[in-house]
């Protein structure tokens, strides 16, 4: 991979893909003190910045490879570029997607791929799709069509880098990308390692899936053992075996980011920004000023990757946040069974500005105390121990529910 590959992308994909916005984010600016521009991925014509690889990969296949038609493993937005660049190059492609995808990328990528393209959902993660399409492509000659781990698909995807900083009239003194399989900072990297080797380049993981952290500490790539998929168009099993040695190279950092900060982030880009960001699309700017720390004045730019979001997620996006932040915590209590039992809790050990917001209690009269699952919001991170010392001093049995054990799970 070298710089001049991903420059010839940039020429295949001009007219194709159109070139996204770059926005100085205010909000950024003022809580870092920095220049803070976003580099809007989720206005191409898919929501993501996938296009540019799947396109750049598929325009380069010979005739009888396209002939053969193509075929994909996706958590998503690989399927759209994918379905888009088969429509636009009249070529049959096959997405594959795990059960995790959410529903609203399966029909965008239905409608995006037309008759052109088939999805057929598969496996419970990114990797048994993977599986899945190697295991087709042997059986019908299709064309595999990586999201990441293909020079070609890296050569796209870096275009990105090329695009924003003629765009800025100059190099950002920081980059910072999302990261998965590594296929967009791989790409951006090997361009900007040749062309403006004084950008700092930062890529931010998802703490429950850092295969590419994993695969740099054990020298090749390493399949987690979990993967929180909550951050589905990042949630990689196993990092490329093209990416890592370009990330390796390159001197790029890697952060990670807690899931909950990430949906912070997502209601900040919606509530203050008006941007509909999906998980991984706010990856990169949910790292500054908690994972990354940047220098006052220094020209920052962050890559929101996509905006492919299922609305009917943002209750449990809004649900994360408010743990991560400390504001929402949930309990069980063994409240008496008789009148009033509820009351004196509610009296007695609830703040002023505390507020029940679940509760769930079954009575059963063959028994003297039952439990009760309560949540609580506080309005302050600074107001939980005063609650929970009050909760000691009730005389009530009360077990915290801990973020990470099991029942807290099957809350979230």
């Amino acid at each position: 991979m070298t710089a001049d590959r991903v420059e010839e992308a940039a020429r295949r994909l001009a007219g194709v893909v159109a070139r996204t916005p770059l926005h100085r984010s205010a909000r950024l600016s003022a809580a870092t003190g920095a220049q803070v521009h976003l580099k809007r991925e989720d206005q191409t014509s898919v929501r993501s910045y996938k296009v540019r690889g799947a396109y750049n990969l598929i325009a380069q296949l010979s005739d009888e490879e396209l002939a053969r038609g193509v075929v994909c493993a996706s958590a998503g937005n690989h399927g759209q570029g994918v379905a888009a660049a088969c429509r636009e190059l009249g070529v049959r492609g096959r997405v594959l997607l795990p059960r995790t995808t959410p529903r609203q990328k399966r029909d965008r990528i239905a409608a995006l791929g037309g008759a052109s393209v088939e999805v057929v959902v598969v496996g419970d993660v990114y990797d048994d799709a993977v599986a899945a399409t190697r295991e087709e492509a042997g059986r019908t000659g299709a064309v595999v069509v990586p999201a990441f781990d293909d020079p070609r698909t890296v050569a796209g995807q870096g275009t990105v880098a090329v695009e924003l900083v003629e765009q800025l009239g100059r190099a950002p003194d920081v980059l910072v990308v999302p990261v998965g399989g590594g296929g967009l900072l791989a790409g951006t990297a090997t361009w900007l390692r040749e062309r403006h080797p004084g950008t700092r380049l930062v890529g931010v993981e998802p703490a429950g899936a850092a295969s590419m952290a994993a695969a740099l500490a054990a020298g090749r790539p390493v399949p987690l053992v979990d993967v929180e998929t909550f951050v589905d168009g990042a949630a990689v099993r196993t990092a490329g075996l093209v990416t890592l040695p370009l990330v390796r190279d390159s001197g790029a950092e890697l952060v990670s980011v807690p899931e909950g900060r990430v949906c912070t982030e997502m209601l900040s880009l919606y509530q203050v920004d008006g941007i509909i960001a999906e998980p991984a699309g706010a990856l990169a700017s949910a790292a500054l000023g908690q994972s990354l720390v940047v220098e006052p004045g220094q020209d920052v730019v962050c890559v929101l990757s996509g905006g492919n979001n299922d609305v009917s997620r943002y209750g449990e996006v809004l649900e994360r946040s408010l743990v991560h932040e400390g504001l929402k915590h949930y309990f069980l209590v063994q409240l008496a069974q008789e009148p009033g039992a509820l009351r004196a809790f509610l009296d007695g050990v609830l703040g002023p500005d505390d507020d029940i917001t679940r509760f769930e209690y079954l009575k059963r009269n063959n028994r003297e105390t039952g439990p009760a699952l309560i949540g609580v919001e506080v309005a302050r991170p600074d107001d939980l121990p005063p609650l929970l010392r009050r909760m000691a001093g009730s005389g009530l049995d009360v077990e915290r529910l801990e973020p990470g054990s099991q029942v807290f799970q099957y809350l979230l």
